[in-house]
Formats: structure tokens, sequence, C-alpha cells
């Protein structure tokens, strides 16, 4: 069943004529008999009792025709939406990313939105993740994209944008690099670089070794995962980093954790207050994204998700 017979069906039921209802849609009335005999067929009942004086609906006509002004208006009120969102979005979005965060998914993410939207101007916003979430619950962000290591707070709602293992990142002649793989107790008595306290990713470090008996021992710490790879390359202890900091780079040497660990990235949000039309097609393309589906038709909405990670 197409929304054009749909629309060709009740043109002739409320003109009571298959010609008035040809002239009202401005095609030639053998299409319109074409379409509705199709939709008969397919529905195996016949829609309109036909005599040489006039055309009336049959108990099944009756039956459809409130079931296609409702189809057709529900239709109509989705195009309008989205003609009227690509109209609106105009204006700002903020958007915030947790500091040094190189993720190839979000910088596409940010991509893709201002191709599809260029009117759009975009403020990004580097900053820690208690200052993001802060930004966003007050409104003055938009969105953004932290790691999460635990529920998201009351009133915000999160999507998972992107998941990525964690290593071990030591330099080349560090005494784990020949190691196939490692254990967070086997870290135990080394010498650590890591990102700075209240950071994701050093409270997951903090609670793995906690979990596996023993203080870490920090030689180092930075807000900087690039630094941080670049102390590693350095001699300079070893680092839990997301395995795509280091990628490529031949003074670094990488080494799985058993069991793996990943790094989780998500887009948070205020779900507890109304949003801007970019922001909702900010979400949309987000969701559908990740999905792998056209965002064209999608909504902003998302169900609050819990995920565990890093940044």
């Amino acid at each position: 069943m197409e929304l054009r017979q749909l629309r060709y069906f009740l043109a002739v039921a409320e003109e009571g004529s298959f010609t008035r209802g040809a002239q009202r849609l401005r095609v030639a009335q053998p299409a319109v008999s074409q379409q509705i005999r199709g939709l008969e067929r397919e529905l195996g009942e016949a829609l309109f009792s036909r005599t040489s004086r006039s055309v009336t609906l049959t108990a099944a006509g009756e039956t459809l025709l409130p079931h296609a002004r409702a189809t057709l208006a529900s239709a109509g009120r989705a195009k309008d939406a989205v003609q009227a969102l690509g109209k609106l979005l105009a204006g700002k979005l903020s958007i915030g990313l947790v500091q040094a965060q190189p993720d190839e998914v979000i910088a596409t993410l940010i991509g893709n939105f201002h191709q599809r939207y260029p009117d759009v101007r975009l403020a990004v916003l580097e900053e820690e993740p208690a200052a993001l979430l802060d930004a966003v619950s007050s409104g003055r962000l938009d969105a953004a994209f932290v790691g999460l290591v635990r529920r998201p707070p009351a009133g915000i709602e999160a999507e998972p944008v992107s998941a990525e293992p964690l290593v071990v990142a030591v330099a080349p002649g560090h005494r784990l690099a020949g190691r196939e793989a490692l254990s967070f107790a086997e870290l135990a008595g080394v010498d650590l670089a890591s990102l700075v306290p209240g950071t994701g990713l050093r409270t997951v470090l903090d609670q793995q070794c906690d979990r596996a008996g023993f203080a870490p021992r920090f030689v180092a710490e930075t807000t900087d995962l690039a630094l941080l790879a670049d102390l590693v390359a350095r001699g300079v202890g070893a680092a839990l980093i997301p395995a795509s900091v280091p990628a490529g780079r031949h003074d670094v040497v990488t080494i799985p954790l058993a069991p793996r660990l990943d790094r989780r990235i998500a887009l948070i949000w205020r779900g507890s207050a109304p949003i801007s039309p970019a922001a909702r097609a900010f979400l949309a393309l987000a969701r559908a994204s990740r999905q792998g589906i056209d965002p064209g038709s999608r909504g902003a909405g998302a169900a609050p998700h819990a995920t565990r990670g890093t940044e």
C-alpha cells in the first residue's frame, strides 16, 4: 500500500467522482483508476460502488477512509517537521570535548554535521570531564563527549559513540616491551605515567590497581594524552593509554591487557530540558552514524545509557 494510492483513494472518496478526483490531483483519470484498482487488488475488496451516475464508498471503502486520512496526515507532518528542521538549523551549537581526545569517530561526526548543516556555527570547548559535565548540566554546552565510568547523574542522558582497547605503553627498551599481554597485577612496582586525578583514564587506572591489590607508583602526571605518549617514549614510566594514541609511532611499544579493557566514549546531553533544533539534529546524527543508517529522518531523543570507560 503506497501513499500515492491512498491520496488517489481519498480524492475520489471526497469528490464522489473519478473525474473530479483526477482534476483535484491534476492527473489523468486513467491514472487514478489504475491506482485505485491496484489498491483494491492488494486489499482484496472493492472500495467503490461504480454506476454511470455516481461513485460511492463500499463498506470496505468506509472502513479504509479514516485510516487513509490519518496516514496521509501523519506523513505530511513528518515531511513538514524534517523540512522545518532544515530551515531552522542556524545559529550556534556548543560541543565539549575532553582535553586532547584523539578520536577519529568524533572528528568525523563533527565534520559530517558541518557538511550537512553549514549554517550552524560550531563552538568546540576542550575541558576536563567534571567541567564538561557541569557545563552540560547548566545548559552552557548543548552536548559533550566524555568517558563515563559510572551511570550519568540525574538529568543527563548518554549515547555511546565509540570504543577502543586500552593498552600498556612503554619505551622500546623497557623491561616489559617484549611481553605479548599484561594483567594489571603485573604493573605492581612499575613506574607509571598517567593523566591527572579526576580524569576517566586515571580513575580506571586507580580502580584496576586497587582491585589487583597494590597502590600504583606514579612518576609523572599530565593533562595531555599526546604528551603522555611522548613521556613514555622517553622512558618516563609505563602508561595505560588508548590504543589509537601511539598508533603508528615507532618509539612506543603497546602491550594488550588481559583481560581486555575498553575506552568507551559517550555523547552526553541534558535530558531534563528542551534542546535546540541544532542540538537535536546533532544527537540524531550521532546515533544514526553509530547504527550505520541515514540520519536524515531520525529523531534525536535517546534513552539514558550507562557506559563504562575513560577519557
